[in-house]
């Protein structure tokens, strides 16, 4: 397998691994679909249908992708510079940028992950260069992811710091009206399912002039004719001045790294002066940037309409066979409650070694005493693996707590 040539690892049907074929992974080795094959050291090697992975259209070995990465570090011979934009990354990146800008509407600027984009982002608000001139305070909403949440104390030393109740639009419409610029940060689609209010915070950034930072890490490739996501789709043709979108090229898009859409010239010139060029903006490394031109171009075919129409059907598939509190919404993250963290954890092992890897989540994600098992569905599941594990789910939770589900 080693040894065979590179043109032969891909079959000639687009997004489709040849059978047996195996391409690396973080978790192990992904084979065809959404199958892989788990480390031997602690699974004795086996194959399971990986309900853990999040690339939600099947991105993440699609051959473009890989191919993409694979051809951009053989054009220079070297995996990254470990430099702030070199000539060469610049005149890459620069492509990236320039491709995704008129993809999404916006003006993209890249970074090597999306925690950095969000904290540079997050930073460079609070020295009120994009309020006006005038530090704002910095509202967090508490429901949001840890990566974010992190942020807190490095800006804090620099501005007014705020943290409201998940989705509270009148607590936020308060500060608003007691302070000159507020700065919301926010998902738009939050890990366990509930969206953002958007409609009501872009009435708040009209009457108040509240600039809203959002953050993407879920919604991109799912949502929007070319992949804009859930948040570019909610906002009109342009952006304006007062909103930074901070979205994910992982997860959905199939690549890697990070990137903030941008409004106006003005914001993106501002940003490329004290964010882009700064020291911890590295960029990011050619293998991510090449994965992403070539997800470019499956998001600019008809197959990503057809990725994303599959992934709504499993989604609705899943939904029919089993109840969750995220029933209903479009977001293929679903998350069965089981109680406490030692059955959650029991189950998740029961699933593993029927054949299916899930995820668990524990406090705070979920509330104290209420872990549970998170799923994270595919364009790529096949029907049938999904009505397995539904089956499976129901079969566990008896058999590990005594009781049917849904748990009371």
């Amino acid at each position: 397998m080693e040894n065979e040539p590179q043109e032969k690892l891909f079959s000639s049907e687009p997004g489709r691994p040849r059978q047996g074929v195996h391409l690396n992974t973080a978790d192990g080795l992904s084979t065809t679909g959404r199958t892989s094959s788990l480390s031997k050291r602690w699974y004795n090697r086996r194959q399971v249908i990986d309900f853990a992975r999040r690339s939600y259209l099947g991105l993440d070995n699609h051959p473009l992708i890989v191919g993409g990465a694979i051809e951009a570090v053989q054009a220079n011979r070297s995996f990254s510079s470990f430099a702030a934009r070199t000539p060469f990354e610049r005149d890459l990146v620069v492509e990236l940028e320039e491709e995704l800008s008129e993809m999404f509407r916006a003006r993209v600027i890249c970074f090597s992950s999306l925690l950095l984009a969000s904290l540079e982002a997050t930073r460079f608000l609070g020295s009120g260069q994009l309020t006006s001139g005038r530090k704002p305070i910095i509202v967090f909403d508490r429901a949001l992811h840890d990566s974010l949440v992190c942020h807190k104390p490095v800006v804090s030393d620099e501005v007014h710091v705020e943290t409201i109740a998940h989705n509270d639009v009148n607590d936020l419409k308060r500060l608003c009206r007691d302070n000159p610029a507020v700065v919301y940060v926010c998902g738009d689609i939050y890990p366990m399912g509930a969206h953002s209010r958007l409609t009501e915070l872009r009435r708040l950034q009209e009457r108040y002039g509240l600039f809203l930072n959002v953050h993407d890490a879920h919604g991109i490739s799912i949502f929007g004719r070319q992949g804009q996501g859930f948040a570019r789709s909610q906002f009109p043709q342009m952006l304006g001045e007062r909103t930074i979108i901070a979205a994910s090229l992982a997860e959905g898009f199939g690549a890697s790294g990070g990137l903030l859409m941008l409004g106006t010239s003005q914001n993106e010139a501002l940003c490329r002066r004290y964010i882009a060029s700064g020291s911890f903006s590295e960029a990011p490394n050619r293998a991510a940037v090449g994965a992403a031109l070539a997800s470019c171009k499956i998001h600019r075919s008809a197959e990503l309409g057809e990725r994303q129409q599959r992934l709504v059907q499993r989604i609705g598939f899943f939904d029919r066979r089993l109840a969750t509190a995220e029933q209903g919404n479009s977001l293929p993250i679903r998350t069965i409650i089981i109680g406490s963290e030692a059955n959650a954890i029991e189950v998740a092992r029961r699933l593993r070694d029927s054949g299916f890897r899930t995820s668990v989540t524990f406090f705070p994600k979920c509330g104290d005493g209420t872990a549970g098992i998170r799923v994270f569905i595919t364009s790529e599941h096949e029907v049938c693996d999904i009505e397995r594990l539904c089956d499976g789910i129901l079969e566990t939770i008896v058999q590990t707590t005594g009781k049917p589900y849904p748990l009371r």
